[in-house]
């Protein structure tokens, strides 16, 4: 690997410290660097990316991953983060360990990990794709939604809730895990589903195959008014649905490749990021 782009999130590193040490490590070994550009809303400006490239490092938390993975999904292109975070599920390079763990990247003593993601397609045929989670929320005021999802074709279940996460293995551990769902193994395949304050007492997670596909139709509010929800994709892009309205979520064709460099397993880490003894 010779090109990396390098993407900073400034609201972490701001002084770009972090960053000038990745740099001149990079380029103390001979390898290019490509400073990602982004716009005033801190955005990335996919202009600005080149089509040859053979990593992202990424500098910054497990959000700053994700919306890189989200960026540049159809490229193929390995990402490597450093936690200037809090947990850190995805960036494992800690700030103290730069040096190292850069040297043994360009060592070539890595491996990849591909992460499955999920794509959103509503009836207009808009698209957007998410690494973690596809969540439908409330939109305004406190209140349930009404909502049936389907399971390749077939009804599942009619809910009353808050909302619903629709998530991978990799966002097993964001939003689902706070709703109650459960802890999944990053790289496996399947998907979950996750009610989200649900008004019914018999209402649990469901585990499906990442082969099936799920519909969320919208029902209508109290009395019969018209409901309008929100569907984000890894908190980040949002869009509005409204009573009637359906939304297709299924695996994405593109995985996130994550470049890995320790051999701690996903059980230890889970340990550790959860306080456990």
């Amino acid at each position: 690997m010779d090109r990396y782009l390098i993407v900073t999130n400034d609201g972490k590193d701001t002084d770009y410290s972090v960053t000038d040490q990745v740099v001149t490590l990079l380029q103390n070994a001979g390898k290019t660097c490509i400073l990602c550009q982004k716009d005033e809303d801190k955005n990335i400006i996919m202009e600005s990316v080149p089509d040859q490239i053979d990593c992202a490092i990424v500098i910054g938390g497990d959000g700053s991953l994700i919306e890189v993975a989200r960026t540049l999904w159809e490229k193929d292109v390995p990402i490597l983060g450093i936690n200037m975070g809090t947990l850190g599920y995805l960036t494992e390079v800690e700030v103290n360990h730069i040096e190292e763990d850069l040297n043994q990247m360009l060592a070539g003593d890595y491996v990849f990990e591909e992460r499955m993601m999920l794509k959103g397609t509503l009836e207009d045929g808009t698209q957007d794709v998410a690494l973690n989670d596809i969540v439908v929320s409330r939109k305004g005021e406190l209140r349930i939604i009404h909502f049936k999802l389907f399971v390749n074709g077939e009804l599942l279940n009619s809910y009353e809730a808050d909302g619903v996460i629709i998530s991978t293995p990799t966002g097993s551990t964001a939003y689902n895990l706070s709703a109650g769902g459960p802890v999944v193994e990053p790289t496996a395949s399947l998907i979950v589903i996750t009610p989200i304050c649900s008004h019914a007492l018999n209402t649990r997670s469901i585990v499906l195959s990442s082969e099936d596909e799920i519909m969320i139709e919208i029902g209508e509010g109290r009395n019969g008014s018209r409901e309008e929800v929100y569907v984000t994709f890894d908190g980040a892009d949002r869009m509005i649905m409204e009573t009637g309205a359906k939304i297709m979520v299924r695996r994405a064709d593109a995985r996130t490749k994550i470049l890995k460099l320790n051999k701690v397993s996903f059980l230890e880490t889970l340990r550790r990021k959860m306080k456990g003894n």
